[in-house]
This record gives structure tokens, sequence and C-alpha cells, in this order.
């Protein structure tokens, strides 16, 4: 409907439901349909939502706002302070600096992109995607390093450490390629981006140290 409304005056209502394949009667129902109870009640719960926001220095957020809303009275669920606060752009303020896992290296070795976007497989043991995340806890923060099969979404390796070394990118690999270790690997390719932790060659590994052998040489490439 938003799509109609917005070109409607440039092509016309008709031409538009033709070529969406929509029938016209579909569209001008649905404009002349009064709002419903839930609708109507979010845009209340918009000017309140925004209020409480302002009020306490734009730095609630989801949780602060619903608890607020809930001590004034207002009968409202927290996944609907979410997607009001969503849709109004409202967010709260964060503490602390945001944690940087991959810095992008400029001068360091990029080679050829293999996969050049395409994420998909057709078989296991094709295409592993590797990322680097963090997780905050009570400790401090937390680093994961995992690896995913590509045609299974399946996490075939993964580490965590509380520190951040290109050890821990490593490890993972470890763990994926001793996890289908009696699989083929022949062909398999490696796919990270260009962070500075994880390294930019070719994993080279000689066979015979520990199960490390399991492939001669794997494709690990960056974009």
């Amino acid at each position: 409907m938003r799509f109609i409304n917005t070109h409607r005056y440039r092509f016309g209502v008709e031409p538009i439901c033709q070529t969406l394949e929509v029938a016209p009667s579909t569209y001008y129902d649905a404009i002349s349909r009064p709002a419903s109870a839930r609708a109507l009640r979010d845009e209340e719960l918009k000017v309140e939502i925004a209020r409480v926001h302002k009020e306490n220095f734009a730095v609630y957020g989801i949780e602060k706002a619903w608890r607020q809303l809930r001590r004034e009275g207002f009968d409202v669920g927290r996944d609907r302070v979410a997607r009001l606060m969503g849709k109004l752009g409202l967010e709260g303020a964060v503490r602390g600096k945001k944690k940087r896992t991959t810095i992008p290296d400029q001068t360091g070795d990029r080679p050829t992109d293999l996969v050049d976007r395409k994420f998909s497989a057709e078989a296991p043991n094709r295409l592993w995607v590797a990322d680097l995340t963090y997780v905050a806890t009570w400790s401090g923060f937390v680093f994961v390093a995992f690896i995913v099969d590509v045609f299974s979404r399946y996490i075939v390796g993964w580490r965590a450490s509380a520190s951040l070394h290109v050890e821990l990118t490593l490890d993972a690999l470890e763990m994926a390629i001793w996890s289908r270790r009696f699989q083929d690997l022949k062909g398999l390719v490696h796919h990270s981006d260009r962070g500075v932790p994880v390294p930019c060659h070719p994993l080279q590994r000689t066979p015979g140290r520990g199960g490390r052998g399991a492939i001669g040489r794997l494709a690990w490439r960056q974009l």
C-alpha cells in the first residue's frame, strides 16, 4: 500500500496494480478501512514512549522505558515497547566504548577473493565462513571465533578466549578440521573478512602432526 501511495500520482493506481498483480479493489479497500484498535493504541503509546525517552535525557533503552511505563500505569508488554521504539528510531545510551574485534589492514597482503559474495554451497565441506565476535560477561569480554559450514549452517569449529589473538582463529579452524577428520576436505574454501587478527595466507599443514595433516593445503582467502 505504501508503494502504491508513493507512486500513484506518477503512474496511476491501476497500472501499478496490474504490474504488481494486485486487484485495484484490494488497494482501495485497504486505504478506506478504518485503523484497527491495535494500530490506534500503537499511536498512543508512541507518544508516551517518546515522552519517557525525552524526559530521561534520551538514555533509556527498551528495558527502562518499559519499566517506567509500567510504573506510570500503562499496560504494555516489553516486546511492544521494543517494536515501537524501533519504529521511532529511539535507543538507549550504551556505556563504554564499542569493542572492535577486527580492524581492516590496508597494508597487508590481500589474496584473491574466492567467494565473490556468493555464500552458497552445493554440498558440505565446500565453503566455510569464519567470523569473530565478543560477549560481555560480569568478568569482562570474552572473544569467540567460529566457523560455519555454509551448506548446513552448522558451526563446525569454535573457540573462546579472554584475549584477542591470532591463535584464537587458528584454534577454531583446527577444531573444524578435527570435527570433519573422516570427511573429504579436498577443494574446501575457508572465507574470512579482512580483520587483522585473522591470518591472510594459505594455511600449510604437515601430515602426521596429531591430526593436523587432515588436509595438505587449505584454501584460506579473505575479501
